[in-house]
């Protein structure tokens, strides 16, 4: 035990440095995120702030996608306050505001945000989850997308928090998985807080009865199907978070994960038959070790220890801690929670949106996490704060992380209404950099300035078999793993290749790919520090 703690103890001091700074105000982008909050109290005032990462005309540089509140009753975007805007990258961390020349205002108050393209057309579309008003926005390739939400069969019947994109059918066309929180309208107004005293919070999600998922299958003709009754999501409710996929038990066939807020989370496992086996609690993941539920907001499901096999990252509330479930092979996962060292290090911490992302491009990939609370008056009631800087857990190694947020810098240390997240290399200088909301304030944009000299490496998916963007793919370069995906995070979107930090090596001996076709495909002797476009073998 001793000779595993020093080990731990020097590797940790081995670990390349972290370094962020905020450059949202020179970068040029000025989006404040308009919750609207009001005296009632209403539940979806403190849940939106979905953010995406992707490049939206084609030009090599990953723009931005914020989704945004609108007016309360009318839950009309009646100013232009209440508008989601689209960040144009000019290049050199400087964006424009493209909003009005792309048309892509929104409508309604809007909450996550998935992007991928879903008619395989080349140019990435945009899915826009929200209240009551689900929209889909297909992008035309010429600078400008139109609302094909009813063109494409996507209705909005419900709360829906976030969104997904993923073949869960290997037909080469990309599906939609939309998380629906729970049942709520303008009408509802129970009190919750101290009466007495006349303090009125948000309600506790106790009070609110949840709802099941819902799956569309894309036809592959601009249309979509709801399949959630014969895929067997129908059938489970509870009150949806967040989304990720994998293929959590290498059968071939992409699996989903749920965050639920104070309920058992959903492991869906795809029968690969065009149904769905719900097998949280067997797997091991609906539920922390101590058998209770948490209140689960963002989801990673990637490869954290790199033994090969796609792991579970959680954020929840301060005290619950930040769940992290490793995957053991055959189906099962351990908690891992405590052993990781992310237990006491997220204790103090209320997170939303997450992301394992190698930020020091070491080769092992490290955990950040948005940080804030849902009760904007929590310290009235309980020993922590509302507003909480953003964190950063670096990976040593050994299944082990180290809590290295106090040494990051550039402002890092703001404490904020932090929501979602998303991560790209916005100026391709090889680093990852990260894109943040926060309730009320000002965006932040998180530029990698960790100075080491370790190298990197971007891989760029063309699907010809399968699906135009390589979603699901899954690449291996020596101990390492990752998974091409678009769900990352709480209610957010992230679509910047497959990345990889390469460490010391300059050279890259073999990469293996595994295309949701099933077609494998190899490459030998890869110069790193390069973005890497890799098509489809058509045999």
């Amino acid at each position: 035990m001793v000779a595993i703690l020093i080990l731990v103890s020097w590797v940790a001091s081995q670990t390349a440095s972290i370094r962020f700074q905020n450059v949202a105000r020179s970068a040029g982008i000025d989006f404040i995120l308009e919750n609207n909050p009001t005296p009632q109290k209403h539940a979806i005032e403190t849940m939106p702030g979905g953010v995406a990462a992707f490049d939206y005309d084609g030009d090599g540089l990953t723009d931005i996608y914020v989704t945004n509140g609108a007016a309360i009753p009318s839950m009309e975007k009646d100013s232009a306050k209440f508008y989601n805007r689209l960040y144009r990258n000019n290049g050199a961390m400087k964006f424009t505001d493209v909003t009005e020349q792309a048309s892509v205002r929104g409508a309604g108050y809007s909450m996550g945000v998935a992007v991928a393209d879903y008619d395989n057309d080349g140019d990435v579309d945009i899915f826009i989850a929200g209240v009551n008003r689900n929209l889909l926005y297909r992008n035309t390739g010429k600078g400008r997308f139109e609302d094909a939400t009813a063109q494409a069969a996507i209705q909005s019947p419900t709360w829906s928090v976030a969104a997904g994109w993923f073949d869960y059918d290997n037909d080469g066309w990309l599906d939609l998985f939309i998380v629906n929180y729970a049942k709520w309208s303008l009408a509802y107004d129970q009190f919750c807080g101290d009466k007495e005293k006349g303090v009125r919070v948000y309600c506790h999600p106790k009070y609110f009865e949840g709802l099941p998922n819902t799956l569309y299958r894309n036809r592959g003709n601009g249309t979509f199907e709801d399949v959630s009754k014969r895929a067997g999501i129908l059938k489970h409710a509870s009150r949806g978070m967040s989304v990720a996929f994998a293929d959590y038990d290498e059968d071939g066939h992409i699996d989903a994960f749920v965050t639920n807020d104070k309920l058992p989370n959903f492991l869906f496992r795809n029968r690969g038959n065009g149904t769905f086996e719900e097998m949280g609690l067997a797997a091991g993941v609906a539920l922390l070790e101590h058998g209770k539920p948490v209140s689960s907001m963002g989801v990673d499901f990637r490869d954290y220890d790199n033994d090969g096999l796609p792991d579970i990252s959680v954020t929840a509330l301060a005290s619950e801690t930040f769940p992290l479930f490793h995957n053991d092979g055959g189906g099962f996962f351990t908690d891992k929670t405590f052993l990781s060292g992310l237990g006491p290090l997220s204790a103090p911490r209320s997170g939303w949106s997450n992301g394992l992302v190698d930020f020091n491009n070491d080769g092992w990939k490290d955990l950040f996490s948005a940080n804030s609370h849902v009760n904007d008056r929590i310290e009235l009631f309980e020993a922590t704060e509302y507003k909480q800087p953003n964190s950063v857990f670096a990976n040593v190694g050994a299944g082990k992380f180290r809590d290295v947020s106090g040494e990051v810098g550039g402002g890092f240390e703001v404490a904020r209404a932090h929501r979602g997240s998303a991560f790209a290399d916005f100026n391709r200088d090889g680093r990852m950099d990260v894109v943040v909301t926060s309730l009320g304030e000002p965006l932040e944009l998180w530029e990698n300035v960790s100075p080491n000299d370790n190298h990197w490496l971007f891989i760029k998916l063309v699907g010809t078999r399968s699906n135009r963007d390589g979603i699901g793919t899954r690449i291996r370069i020596g101990s390492q793993s990752n998974l091409m995906t678009t769900s990352v995070g709480y209610a957010s979107s992230s679509r910047h290749g497959v990345h990889f930090g390469m460490g010391k090596a300059v050279r890259i001996d073999k990469i293996e790919i595994l295309w949701p076709s099933g077609k494998g495909q190899v490459l030998k002797d890869v110069a790193a520090n390069q973005i890497l476009r890799v098509q489809e073998p058509e045999r």
